[in-house]
């Protein structure tokens, strides 16, 4: 195997909304042609794929889509939800909730110190509102997919679980932010895959490197920030985030170290007496 070949490469893409009257083609198409270039493992789009959930923008959307020649990861936001947009997505999309394996080749496997990975993708968006929530009764179905233990595992939900810095007043995380954020700890997941706030931000919560993405061909921006999208790249020792913006940079945002990462988690330990005084916390 080539050695370019061997880290991991996710492309993520979000908040998408065909149907704006803001929308880019000429971006999208960009982006269509750089993630073809890129050939990464996996596409992730982490939801807000049309504006008002319309079955001509989700139409809109899969034609963009299918010109991905990438396995892909698609889930739905709030404003897919809209307009009972959520019939839709299943006519065009498929189950809102998904996973994606791919199990490496043994020199792949030695390499990256995994047998694999894992991209478990969950619909956080409800009906007609902005708000979202996964629920206590999806938990155990996330803990099923998060099967195989030597894995890399990454989680995509469509709304932020930590508030993003620069996008006003908090509103809108996941309803459950904290409970999920428990679970998904104590499911060891490496990587969270978020959109929603229109601004790429990065935070390393526990060991868990949480990544938010902006919105990747509109002009719905806060401030400066303009459109982008994010690429994942995990190797053996680092996960790295490079922010692809619509004036073709593509700039190193955020380096993580997976070695740091284990350090971190056994540096952060809550101790059994704590879960023993406080049930509803414990793994």
């Amino acid at each position: 195997m080539e050695i370019s070949k061997i880290p991991v490469r996710i492309a993520q893409v979000s908040d998408v909304h065909c149907g704006t009257p803001s929308f880019s083609a000429e971006v999208m198409r960009s982006i269509i042609d750089r993630i073809g270039s890129m050939e990464p493992d996996v596409v992730v789009i982490a939801g807000d794929l049309t504006t008002d959930g319309y079955e001509w923008e989700f139409d809109e959307a899969f034609r963009w889509l299918e010109q991905i020649g990438a396995p892909m990861l698609i889930i739905p936001g709030n404003h897919d939800a809209r307009n009972v947009g959520y019939f839709h997505f299943h006519k065009y999309f498929g189950n809102p909730w998904g996973c994606y394996r791919q199990t490496f080749d043994p020199v792949r496997a030695e390499r990256l110190q995994a047998t694999g990975f894992t991209i478990v993708g969950v619909d956080s968006s409800e009906p007609d509102i902005n708000e979202g929530e996964v629920g206590l009764e999806r938990y155990r179905w996330i803990e099923e997919q998060f099967d195989e233990p030597d894995h890399i595992k990454i989680f995509a939900v469509h709304h932020h679980l930590v508030s993003i810095p620069g996008t006003g007043r908090e509103r809108n995380t996941v309803a459950d932010a904290g409970d999920l954020l428990a679970e998904l700890l104590r499911q060891d997941v490496d990587v969270v895959i978020s959109g929603h706030k229109h601004v790429p931000y990065f935070w390393g919560l526990n060991g868990m490197l949480v990544c938010n993405s902006g919105t990747a061909t509109t002009r719905r921006v806060r401030g400066g920030v303009p459109p982008s999208w994010n690429e994942i790249v995990i190797d053996a020792s680092t996960i790295k985030v490079y922010v692809h913006y619509e004036d073709l940079r593509r700039e190193l945002s955020l380096l993580f170290s997976r070695k740091t990462r284990a350090l971190t988690r056994e540096a952060f330990y809550l101790t059994r007496a704590f879960y023993n005084s406080n049930p509803i916390a414990a793994p």
